[in-house]
């Protein structure tokens, strides 16, 4: 089982508003996930997303690979910086 930190789309018709899920890559964008990180309104822009920290290190430790806009997310919330630096601390 691979699992993708993604964003699944919620919210009503031209309004939308996304949760920031761990699911299963084969499970469908808007389907079954494994646990809710975070949520991310794109009229706030990116900045304003909001993470929980705790449990996207816990998915990203786990072997979860983020797509590409939950990953600049996490980048701007110094997320992506603490995961590589516990990684670089973990192989000394």
């Amino acid at each position: 089982m691979s699992v993708k930190i993604r964003l699944t789309r919620i919210g009503r018709h031209k309004d939308p508003f996304y949760r920031i899920v761990a699911a299963d890559s084969h499970f469908t964008r808007d389907g079954r996930y494994i646990e809710q990180i975070g949520t991310y309104d794109p009229a706030l822009g990116t900045k304003a997303a909001q993470i929980d920290e705790e449990l996207a290190l816990k998915w990203l430790n786990l072997g979860a690979q983020p797509s590409d806009s939950v990953r600049a997310m996490l980048s701007s919330k110094g997320i992506m910086a603490k995961y590589a630096e516990a990684k670089v601390k973990g192989k000394k």
